[in-house]
């Protein structure tokens, strides 16, 4: 491995989020901000990091390796992160750990807030929360790929390490016009959320910040009781629809878009993925309306967005499920833990990989009453390949034990037991609130500094799927070997 192209691809990316820090910036300015001076202070670390990066790296050949592309995304990752906090340290807004468990929860879509009132924040401040979410929905290197100049054929590496679910599809051949395919339906989605926000009686900024969280899956508000502040129907339809359709695969919509609406139908997971959805919200319905005594109206509602928030991983909250009945509290932690569909902004386990471990061991089942017979796992009309059926038993395995991990950690760390279950499983499916002190109504701030470390970790490994990270704490990963 070259680590000169490494650093020469992670400098011209330092110089990109310099360039992201352009637009807050600029509302600073307009809006005599005094972010200004820690926004200013961050555009010139990037240009600075980055300019050291590019004057120390090369980029001699046109095709990266397998390990330069994962060196490339895990550390791209990191370094984002780092250069993301920036603000908020240079403002005094938040302390350095602090700011580092805001900008990895903004990133990688969590939405868990250590900012105990937003609403006294620049507008500047909140713009660029909003923009961390929407960057790291799609992928910091997905859209890296797509609005600069390609790095050969093997960004496919870089693609691949960042994309979610158990394989990478893609439905156009080259990976640079498969990466603009998918910005342009992100962008799109994003530009109809924000007019039919406004549309709700949102203010402009508002409604942009609401749509970079809602797109991104992410959660971040500018209000210090999230959704609830709206307590406007039509605004929480309008919410949960943009929700719903961010946690269905991107791919499937640049499908739909070359061959006709008819493919997002035909698609098995998205078909699957509603049905949870619809099967979710009509129990939580009931056991509100049969435990809590709300009237059927309310508890559809609060059911509604709740289910479709949670399960799209995005961490919106219209109501304080922690006040819930046990039996809803246990469906909304089973749909962390299953989150959306694969190739969206979703995180979690995903639909697929559940259906295909629950077809698997029905398929077993089967095998052993009839020993002779042959059947594969099918998943539509694909039969799914051996070694992606082991591929997702290895995941599921490594993704419950970091799961248990994270949540013995905080234990120890004087958590709760049943608090520190749901931050764990919370984290690692990148979507926000969990019960207890991290409930609907709460934030982060209140966990113990090593906690926040624990779930920084968290974060990181289940926004980009483990195996990324874990593949370079390795000392064979850094060894200069031929082949890969």
């Amino acid at each position: 491995m070259d680590l000169r192209i490494v650093a020469c691809i992670l400098g011209r990316l330092s110089l990109a989020v310099g360039a992201a820090f352009l637009l807050p910036f600029f509302l600073a300015l307009f809006y005599a901000e005094s972010s200004r001076g820690a926004l200013a202070a961050a555009i010139l670390i990037c240009a600075a990091v980055g300019g050291g990066l590019m004057l120390w790296g090369r980029l001699v050949r046109g095709n990266l390796t397998m390990r330069e592309g994962i060196a490339i995304t895990g550390l791209g990752w990191i370094l984002v992160i780092f250069l993301s906090m920036i603000p908020y340290v240079a403002g005094g807004y938040l302390s350095v750990l602090d700011s580092v468990v805001e900008s990895i929860s903004g990133l990688s879509g969590t939405g868990a807030t250590v900012i105990d009132h937003l609403e006294v924040l620049p507008q500047s401040i909140l713009l660029w929360r909003g923009l961390t979410h929407w960057f790291g929905g799609l992928g910091i290197l997905v859209i890296f790929i797509a609005l600069l100049p390609q790095i050969g054929h093997s960004a496919v590496y870089m693609f691949n390490a960042e994309s979610t679910g158990p394989s990478s599809e893609r439905v156009l051949p080259r990976i640079k016009s498969m990466a603009e395919a998918l910005f342009c339906v992100y962008l799109a989605f994003t530009a109809a959320a924000t007019v039919v926000y406004m549309f709700c009686g949102m203010e402009p900024l508002t409604a942009l910040d609401h749509a970079f969280s809602t797109i991104a899956t992410g959660g971040f508000s500018t209000y210090d009781n999230n959704a609830m502040h709206f307590d406007n129907l039509a605004t929480e339809l309008c919410i949960t629809f943009f929700m719903f359709i961010s946690s269905a695969n991107f791919g499937m919509y640049v499908r739909a878009w070359k061959r006709g609406i008819h493919v997002i139908w035909q698609d098995m997971e998205f078909r699957v993925y509603l049905g949870i959805v619809l099967v979710m919200t009509l129990l939580i319905a009931v056991n509100l309306i049969t435990e809590m005594h709300l009237p059927g109206e309310q508890a559809l509602r609060e059911s509604l967005f709740q289910v479709v928030s949670l399960s799209s991983t995005t961490g919106f909250v219209s109501a304080d499920f922690d006040v819930w009945p046990s039996f809803s509290k246990v469906c909304l932690l089973l749909l962390m833990l299953v989150g959306g569909c694969a190739g969206s902004t979703a995180g979690g386990l995903k639909v697929c990989r559940i259906a295909l471990l629950v077809k698997s061991v029905y398929i077993i089942i089967w095998q052993k009453l009839h020993p002779r017979m042959l059947e594969h796992v099918r998943f539509g009309k694909k039969a799914a390949a051996e070694e992606i059926l082991f591929g997702i038993g290895r995941f599921f395995f490594v993704y419950i034990m970091f799961c248990v991990l994270w949540a013995m950690l905080m234990i120890l760390d004087g958590v709760p037991p049943l608090d520190a279950i749901g931050i764990s499983i919370s984290t690692m499916g990148s979507v926000g609130p969990g019960f207890g002190i991290a409930g609907a109504t709460c934030t982060y701030s209140s966990l113990p500094d090593f906690s926040k470390v624990v779930v920084c970790i968290s974060m990181l490994l289940g926004r980009l799927e483990i195996f990324t990270i874990l593949a370079m704490l390795s000392p064979e990963f850094w060894r200069r070997t031929k082949g890969w």
